[in-house]
């Protein structure tokens, strides 16, 4: 594989979620013979939030289907981390425990966790602002999880704040800048200019599958 190196280029990208998709869809189009799993190891997934008054809350999706009061965040990559997100999620918006119908031990665990008689609606509406990636609401769910976190550890609960802080990087993994791959299936060329190179993109289905460069002066108008 070394011997057949020509050449290095280098693409930056605004997070390590971003970085790992951009790899994993260039893995995908090109499938090099030394890669034994075409894409990579990780798995992708959805987040699933159901606002309905039934069964509310947030799950794990292989498959984006949206359809009344679902709605799907995503994709991303890493099941084990995305499920850890989740956990942090309804650690601090838990929004299961705010069905229309609970038995008892779920309505003293609503009550326990703050949740008795919550605003489904209100709920559903922060942890979409969270997972829609506003800064504001991100901050704001840092900050809840560190205090929990710096809680547990006052109590010596080590565990617990050592849980926390797993749940803590996994929610900057789902929130941190991810624009690589995308639900919509778009096809196009994305082209940009600078230092007289042209660059251009290939997106196919949503996600970059590869891109060229080469020398390029800037346009001069004709003079008569």
């Amino acid at each position: 594989m070394v011997a057949r190196v020509a050449r290095i280029e280098a693409v930056s990208c605004d997070s390590a979620h971003e970085a790992a998709w951009l790899e994993r869809n260039l893995l995908q189009a090109s499938l090099p013979p030394w890669n034994r799993t075409p894409g990579g190891q990780e798995n992708a997934v959805y987040i699933r939030m159901d606002a309905g008054p039934a069964r509310p809350g947030l799950s794990v999706a292989y498959q984006a289907a949206p359809a009344g009061q679902v709605r799907y965040f995503g994709p991303y990559l890493g099941g084990l981390r995305v499920r850890r997100a989740v956990a942090a999620l309804h650690r601090i918006l838990p929004l299961p425990h705010a069905a229309d119908r609970l038995d008892g031990a779920e309505r003293d665990l609503a009550r326990v966790r703050g949740a008795a008689g919550g605003d489904r609606t209100a709920l559903a509406g922060s942890l979409a602002a969270i997972l829609e990636r506003q800064p504001a609401a991100v901050s704001w769910a840092h900050r809840q999880l560190e205090q929990l976190r710096d809680r547990a550890a006052q109590k010596l609960a080590y565990e617990l704040a050592a849980r926390i802080q797993d749940e803590i990087g996994a929610l900057t993994w789902v929130t941190c800048p991810q624009r690589v791959t995308t639900t919509d299936p778009a096809n196009l060329i994305i082209a940009g200019w600078s230092g007289g190179i042209l660059v251009q993109f290939q997106i196919h289905g949503g996600r970059p599958c590869g891109w060229s460069q080469r020398s390029c002066s800037p346009w001069a108008p004709r003079t008569r």
